[in-house]
């Protein structure tokens, strides 16, 4: 199905693991991690899945997105034709106050040490709590895209 993802992403500064109600292995890689098209497949534990997305909107925070459900054969099929790197990482779920919740993803691998928050939001001005261990808004910085961190991981930014 397609529409639009509103998403606003954050560094994480403090532990977050003690609220969360879910925890999932993620592996991905890009078919193609062009800005104004990136398609990715993605197993989380045994599912697959195949995402695209467009171009962010002048603030990054609202962009097309289409995800489908595939196979896992599927997925690890298309994993072997993606661009050379994969994105490792551990997402947890961390529920807020108001019905919504944080995608927490602890990188691994070139990645590891980057710990990032995302939340997806029902509009661009919707408000949401912002807990303690919540820092720095980075939506509108670039490197922090999974489709950037492929081609310049987070080990190669000190």
């Amino acid at each position: 199905m397609a529409n639009q993802e509103i998403e606003r992403k954050f560094l994480v500064k403090g532990n977050f693991k003690q609220y969360a109600t879910k925890k999932t292995k993620i592996v991905q890689g890009f078919l193609s991690s062009v800005p104004e098209r990136t398609v990715r497949v993605r197993i989380k534990d045994n599912q697959g899945f195949l995402t695209i997305k467009g171009i962010g909107n002048k603030n990054g925070i609202t962009r097309f997105e289409f995800e489908k459900e595939i196979s896992l054969k599927d997925a690890q099929d298309l994993l072997q034709i993606c661009e050379p790197e994969r994105i490792h990482k551990i997402r947890y779920i961390v529920p807020t106050s108001n019905d919504l919740f944080f995608e927490v993803d602890e990188f691994l691998g070139d990645n590891q040490g980057l710990i990032v928050a995302e939340i997806e939001l029902p509009s661009e001005d919707s408000w949401f709590e912002k807990p303690t261990w919540l820092g720095e808004e980075v939506t509108q910085d670039l490197r922090y895209y999974n489709s950037v961190l492929i081609k310049k991981p987070y080990k190669e930014w000190k």
